[in-house]
């Protein structure tokens, strides 16, 4: 959609229930009909009264809180920005993998704090509407004010990931030190040689490191620097083939070479900041991190003694492997999965960034990470939030939940933290910017759909009244149109339907995807009782103006029981609906970690049906997506057929329908997907 230009009249709030705790921005509005990009939908043009959402969730985390970059690196979440890389999650298979996404919104805010502290001594500041990944799904830090219920975390529960991240190391001289000795023992080249010249003996001074990894080329030159030891960087080898180009840096002053020498010497005692620089190094010149095995090898045994030493000293847990080479190799691998990667890569802070990805790692390891205490801290304090490709992040090691909508606020020139929780845009002139925007003469009189972002019927329309001003502008300049909605608020304006239809195309359709209680009780809690609803389908009908059934979502073991769909489909046949287009339910990842949650608390036992269905794509298969149009175009003809009412035009009449097929007749065909009521 295209971006509004907003001005801002005035701020309102309703101390009604419904209202209570929402500000609402009344604003006008340079224009008010939008261009929809792109060809995925069956409309070119819509109008949206409304931006913002009352039920918008808070989720915070303190300042401190250390996030997983995607370089390996760690990041306080108040220093991550807009078009970071960092890592998230996505389920593939059976397994929660790693990935990398990037920040699409970052905002700061003040939220009541809790301490979440873990079995492993993990501590989490987050405010008590911040939701964390644990083995029964995702759970709220606390439980709601209200006496509304919601998944919320317990001392039973379990987070996932990998537990607390470790302090990166001090970059100091015994760090350094330790640095130089690993890289340059492990991959540098260091010669003394001896010719004759005239009767004198010359000598030959050298030192060459050489990497297809600049980062270590860098670092390594850096180092030298600072003990007063210049290189010469180049490049060794281009790029060929499957080959990367390689990086080098050379010296052949006697003095530097010396000096070289003596800054790789091995120290009398092994301090931690040594071993950290020194397993870096190492692990740059000679160490892998592939399919999950980080490993290390050499044939020299004092290197694999020093590497032996400071994983005892660091207290990182490793094995020897021998696979009785003829060269004497020998590997020295990390053991613990991932957790224990992480921990050494955080720990030692290696150069090369290539080598730390663990995008496509499985979250599966034996961290300790049951919940051993929550506990309210009586303060606000500043906090944290952003908005990830994945919907979710790494936050000192276990996975947390992130904001998925808030970003659009900030096309409204308004934060996307409490903003978009509090604050909802009523544009206040829509019918009168749209009479002009109607009058001008680059308009062509194109098709207008209305309810396919939000619902122009939601509850605040009950207050301000947009929609009649609406309707009337477009009848006035005979415009067609149609509006799909869940609010049986519509009939109110049924008059002026009436009027509408009198000089343009009009057409409406209500979402119903089931006229079961308990499924609609638990999935539709917030919107109008589906029968209303088909209610409402009967009496536009019967005012002749058209008005079809969308049966969707589909909800398979909830609402796709045969029974359940032959109930809906004669309710819509006996209300006169023109079409009843059936859509399976798809899962786009702004929204199936909601619905993946509200799944495991609702219906625990479909959560695995739905992992396999819903694991690789938002969308079900082909197959099943077929078999569900199929099903429900078997249950119309079973009825009957659809029947119209009389009153209703004849070109309205569209028979069954193809899932997803939501179409205008003054709309040009085009393959969609879906048609989205929000």
């Amino acid at each position: 959609m295209e971006r509004d230009r907003l001005f801002e009249l005035r701020r309102r709030t309703f101390d009604t229930p419904e209202f209570r705790g929402i500000e609402f921005i009344e604003v006008e509005a340079k224009t008010i009909i939008n261009h929809v990009p792109g060809d995925y939908l069956p409309f070119n043009w819509t109008i949206n009264p409304f931006r913002g959402c009352s039920h918008a969730c808070s989720f915070c985390l303190a300042g401190s809180t250390p996030i997983l970059m995607g370089d390996g690196r760690t990041k306080p979440i108040a220093d991550v920005r807009i078009g970071d890389e960092i890592y998230g999650t996505v389920r593939l298979g059976n397994y929660r993998r790693y990935v990398k996404t990037t920040v699409q919104a970052h905002w700061r805010t003040v939220r009541p704090a809790y301490r979440v502290v873990l079995e492993d001594g993990t501590e989490l500041i987050s405010s008590g509407d911040h939701r964390f990944l644990t083995n029964r799904g995702w759970k709220y830090v606390a439980q709601a004010e209200r006496p509304a219920q919601r998944p919320h975390l317990t001392l039973t529960n379990h987070m996932l990931g990998t537990g607390r991240f470790v302090s990166p190391p001090q970059h100091n001289e015994d760090y350094r030190q330790g640095y130089l000795s690993g890289m340059i023992r492990g991959d540098g080249t260091i010669g003394h040689y001896m010719y004759p010249s005239r009767g004198r003996v010359g000598r030959i001074n050298s030192f060459r490191l050489a990497l297809v990894d600049i980062e270590g080329i860098q670092r390594t030159k850096e180092y030298l620097a600072r003990q007063n030891v210049e290189t010469n960087e180049f490049v060794a080898s281009l790029a060929s083939g499957n080959h990367r180009a390689a990086y080098a840096i050379r010296t052949a002053a006697r003095r530097n070479v010396h000096a070289i020498e003596e800054a790789i010497r091995w120290p009398t005692y092994l301090n931690d900041d040594w071993c950290k620089g020194f397993l870096a190094g190492i692990f740059d010149a000679e160490g892998s991190y592939s399919r999950g095995i980080l490993r290390i090898s050499n044939t020299n045994f004092s290197l694999i003694d020093t590497i032996v030493a400071c994983l005892q000293n660091l207290a990182i847990p490793y094995v020897v492997e021998d696979p009785q080479r003829p060269n004497a190799i020998k590997y020295v691998r990390i053991v613990g999965g991932v957790q224990q990667v992480l921990r050494f890569f955080h720990t030692v802070d290696p150069a090369i960034t290539r080598k730390r990805s663990i995008e496509g790692q499985a979250i599966k390891n034996k961290a300790r990470l049951r919940v051993a205490s929550i506990r309210s801290l009586g303060i606000g304090i500043p906090m944290y939030d952003m908005t990830t490709g994945t919907g979710d992040f790494i936050a000192n090691g276990v996975v947390s939940h992130n904001c998925f909508a808030r970003s659009t606020h900030t096309y409204m020139d308004m934060n996307a933290g409490k903003d978009f929780e509090t604050k909802i845009v009523v544009k206040v002139n829509a019918p009168e910017v749209l009479r002009s925007q109607l009058a001008s003469k680059r308009w062509k009189g194109e098709h207008i759909a209305m309810g396919t972002a939000t619902d122009p019927y939601q509850r605040a329309e009950g207050r301000y009244k947009l929609m009649p001003g609406i309707i009337t502008a477009l009848t006035e300049k005979r415009n067609p149109f149609s509006i799909l909605t869940k609010g049986t608020l519509l009939l109110r304006d049924l008059d002026l339907l009436v009027d509408a239809a009198k000089v343009t195309d009009v057409s409406t359709a209500f979402s119903i995807p089931t006229l079961d209680d308990d499924a609609w009780h638990t999935s539709e809690p917030g919107t109008p009782h589906p029968r209303s609803r088909m209610d409402a389908v009967a009496k536009l009908n019967d005012a002749g103006i058209p008005c079809g059934v969308m049966l969707a979502p589909i909800m398979p073991g909830i609402t796709d029981d045969p029974r359940k769909m032959r109930e809906v489909v004669r309710a819509a046949i006996d209300a006169g609906a023109t079409h009843i287009s059936p859509i399976l339910l798809h899962l786009r990842p702004i929204v199936r970690e909601n619905f993946m949650e509200w799944l495991a608390t609702t219906y625990p036992n479909l959560v695995t049906r739905y992992e396999a269905m819903y694991g690789t794509s938002p969308y079900a298969s082909a197959s099943d997506r077929k078999q569900n149009s199929q099903t429900v175009n078997r249950l119309v003809r079973e009825a009957g057929g659809i029947r119209p009412r009389p009153g209703v035009a004849a070109r309205f009449h569209r028979g069954l329908e193809q899932e997803g097929r939501e179409r205008h007749p003054s709309v040009k065909a085009k393959a969609v997907r879906q048609l989205r009521l929000l």
